[in-house]
């Protein structure tokens, strides 16, 4: 297998730009400058395209015209990078053409999807192609789920430097958290609610924490699944679910099998909100469970999506973005009888100011920093790790360090 990179017109090639995210991650590569890259931008619609190279000033940037189903368009886009980015979602609904055409032409590629039920139909119907191709095919490379990735991963190899083993459970809190939800991660969202709905063995599917891992892992512990609020004793705080820890947590464990189970095959991960008081975490608990509850009813979803809630390319403003941060503690007991604190934290909101830095960064961390890295779908922390983790300290203020 060639395990080199391959020299084309572009190292990156942002598709889906004029997206709500694709339009901030225009915005941020047009004035970063920190290294030489050529990339190129593409979406469906030419006239939105020139617009959007017009109001950043990109005469230079060429743009290619392609429809997410266009297997053909799609095609001539990854002959001309080595990187593809996705923006198109939800891709359950838009995603799947685009990854076909990566792991038959070995077309390395990245996205931001959330979608685990995609993600595993992805892997059972085209990771011997990207294997055999030589693509490298990362979901999840924004908020969810870099930080909670990178953040177990950094957590783990220093628990293994100081004390020769890995932390067996570490746990996951959201310290503070300030931003908004677009209308395409609410259309992903509602989808995946209305897959759960129509189809029962969905349902089982989606509970297991296991099931991104590769058939044969080793893995077989019963995970904490955050349901409602409660007090956690050793911590001294209040929990509640976290809408994120659904996929966050088995990308962590597709990372540990990836990783040649350097978590340990005992490893346990929990995702959960922090509270100071009883009555936010029991207020919150109960109000996203309306949400699902309501939203897992057609008509009740089509009424959401269609009067009330925000609607793809709307989103948080600028303004909200730019205010927007994350803090998120990972707390490990040691072997050595320590606790260990690792923060991650963010300087923008974190599904669209700081995503659309990970992103970015991801995608040219993929471009330019793993040659030897082979074919086949993997995460963050397993393919990009330690150069990840450098880029996103130095270039999209995200910060990973021990407390």
């Amino acid at each position: 297998m060639n395990t080199t990179m391959p020299t084309k017109e572009f190292d990156i090639l942002l598709y889906g730009a004029t997206s709500f995210v694709g339009k901030i991650m225009i915005s941020y590569l047009a004035t970063y400058a920190e290294e030489t890259f050529s990339w190129a931008i593409a979406g469906r619609d030419e006239q939105k395209l020139l617009a959007l190279k017009k109001e950043h000033g990109l005469t230079s940037v060429p743009h290619f015209v392609a429809d997410a189903s266009d297997e053909t368009a799609l095609t001539a886009l990854c002959e001309k990078t080595n990187v593809i980015i996705s923006t198109v979602g939800p891709y359950a609904l838009y995603g799947e053409t685009l990854v076909k055409v990566c792991a038959n032409t070995g077309t390395d590629y990245c996205d931001l999807t959330g979608e685990p039920q995609w993600i595993k139909a992805m892997l059972d119907k085209y990771e011997p192609q990207a294997q055999a191709s030589g693509a490298r095919i990362i979901n999840c490379s924004g908020f969810d789920s870099i930080p909670s990735d990178l953040g177990v991963y950094f957590s783990q190899r220093s628990a293994i430097e100081k004390t020769g083993s890995p932390a067996a459970q570490i746990k996951m809190r959201v310290y503070k958290i300030k931003g908004a939800a677009s209308g395409g991660t609410i259309a992903s969202m509602l989808n995946v609610l209305k897959e759960a709905s129509d189809n029962p063995s969905l349902r089982k599917l989606l509970v297991n924490p296991y099931v991104l891992c590769n058939a044969g892992h080793p893995f077989h512990l019963r995970q904490k699944n955050h349901k409602k609020a409660e007090y956690d004793n050793e911590l001294s705080i209040w929990t509640m679910p976290f809408v994120m820890a659904a996929i966050n947590e088995r990308i962590v464990h597709r990372s540990n099998q990836l990783l040649g189970t350097m978590y340990g095959e005992a490893f346990k991960y929990d995702e959960a909100m922090s509270s100071k008081t009883a009555s936010t975490a029991w207020i919150t608990t109960l109000g996203l469970g309306a949400f699902v509850g309501a939203a897992s009813f057609a008509p009740i979803r089509n009424l959401l999506a269609n009067h009330i809630l925000p609607k793809p390319g709307e989103g948080p403003s600028v303004e909200d973005q730019e205010n927007g941060m994350f803090d998120m503690r990972f707390y490990a007991e040691l072997d050595n009888g320590k606790r260990q604190v690792v923060q991650v934290t963010g300087d923008k909101d974190p599904g669209y100011g700081s995503t659309a830095k990970m992103l970015s960064q991801a995608a040219l961390c993929l471009a330019k920093d793993i040659p030897n890295v082979k074919g086949g779908f993997w995460t963050p922390a397993s393919a990009l790790g330690d150069a990840l983790i450098h880029r996103l300290g130095k270039h999209a203020g995200v910060k990973i360090k021990e407390l």
